[in-house]
């Protein structure tokens, strides 16, 4: 086998399966930076014997293996500063005599979720999160986060160590959390890849208007996690994320540029995902607790999804799910939220004082998407000039390629008067 035949199989078998290996791997040693280094160590000596050897019959058992050995000798190396280590490198030795026992098919699912768990841990920053959960669950490259948010790959590194270390100093344990613990760690865990989902869905920079391999990343994750953890907000964070990505094959046209809402061809919008959207959203609301913040989000994209155009949405009812989600969250852009679904319920002007008054505390300073949603208004009322000053605005602000593109092409029309309704 070539070195490129083996350095597939590896990537392939690490995408696959990275967060049972990383896991198996942590609650062998009980330590999870060690188990992610040992990890790291299987797989560069994967590439050297495979391209040698070929592809082992049980690829996974073969790296938990060599992860094994390496987690003795460093105990090991280590017991001669310490007589823990020494007694617990004797007693990983003798206790677990080989892969079998480490990949334990009745612990694997504890494993995946501890794992998600640990990387999602609130005493770390939120990029250090995302860059973790990429990386040791995800399975996703340095170079790959690096691409996908557009930083340095010594950025993401560096991110990934300090969290690696964060979680070491402040003896954070390799355990699913107890149940008075798990509402507030869920919560960060399900943020992670809500965030994950939203750079994907609508990147914030760059030339691609939508990242499908964050925006599946994430579907993928949640996947995961509602298996393992079926509780309603899991289940209402699916059906947002599976409503939303059924747009996804309207949302650009054939030359690369985005296609707003009133202009899409809802025929192109992924029934098998709506409907996987709307089954998820039965559940959460199945459970008769109450929809939470990712649930009234996936309410709403429902609204969408049933309606056959614009003008047939139910936005009374998205006006009434915003003003939920906005005194369960609060937050402008939630209130901007409103703003639109006013404006398209009531008029334009009723939402235009909405946005005013959020544009007046000044939350909003740094974002594009309040002066371009005020120049679509003021389009709307035929304030041509104030139009112009806010689609620039919102130009001068926006950092990605494509939907600062649209917002161009918006004020083109107002110039030459094509766009004037």
């Amino acid at each position: 086998m070539s070195k490129s035949d083996a350095r597939r199989a590896v990537e392939v078998v690490w995408r696959m399966e990275s967060a049972r290996i990383v896991g198996a791997l942590a609650r062998y040693t009980g330590e999870f930076s060690l188990a992610e280094d040992l990890a790291q160590e299987a797989l560069a000596e994967a590439l050297v014997s495979w391209a040698v050897d070929g592809i082992p019959a049980e690829p996974v058992g073969w790296l938990l293996t060599v992860g094994r050995r390496r987690a003795i000798d460093t105990f090991r190396r280590r017991a001669g500063r310490d007589e823990r280590y020494r007694l617990l490198a004797r007693d990983l030795d003798e206790g677990l005599p080989g892969a079998d026992a480490l990949f334990n098919v009745d612990a694997i699912d504890d494993d995946v979720l501890a794992l998600m768990f640990t990387s999602c841990h609130p005493v770390l920053s939120k990029e250090s999160r995302i860059a973790l959960t990429l990386r040791v669950v995800g399975g996703l490259t340095t170079d790959e986060i690096a691409k996908a948010f557009l930083v340095s790959v010594p950025t993401i590194q560096a991110r990934i160590t300090r969290a690696k270390k964060t979680l070491a100093a402040t003896h954070v344990p390799f355990v699913v959390p107890e149940r008075h613990e798990m509402a507030e760690r869920l919560g960060s865990v399900l943020h992670v890849i809500y965030v994950i989902f939203t750079e994907g869905s609508s990147a914030s920079t760059g030339s691609d208007w939508i990242r499908t391999d964050l925006t599946s990343e994430a579907r993928r994750l949640v996947r995961v996690l509602v298996r393992l953890e079926p509780e309603p907000e899991v289940f209402g964070l699916l059906a947002l994320l599976e409503l939303t990505a059924a747009r996804f094959p309207a949302r650009v046209d054939a030359l690369g540029r985005s296609v707003l809402l009133e202009d899409q061809d809802r025929r192109l919008w992924d029934q098998a995902a709506i409907r996987r959207g709307q089954a998820a959203l039965a559940r959460a609301v199945g459970a008769g607790r109450g929809l939470g913040a990712y649930g009234l989000q996936a309410s709403i994209a429902e609204c969408h999804a049933r309606a056959r155009s614009v003008s047939e949405t139910d936005w009374p009812r998205i006006v009434i799910l915003y003003e939920a989600l906005g005194r369960l969250t609060p937050s402008p852009i939630i209130e901007l939220g409103r703003a639109v679904a006013v404006a398209m319920a009531s008029g334009p002007a009723d939402g235009l004082e909405l946005v005013d008054a959020i544009a007046q505390r000044g939350e909003l300073a740094g974002s594009h998407v309040l002066p371009s949603i005020r120049g679509e208004l003021l389009t709307r009322l035929h304030r041509r000039d104030e139009a112009q000053s806010a689609y620039q605005a919102a130009i001068g602000l926006c950092g990605n390629a494509v939907e600062r593109a649209a917002l161009e092409r918006k004020l083109d029309g107002l110039v030459d008067g094509s766009d004037i309704r």
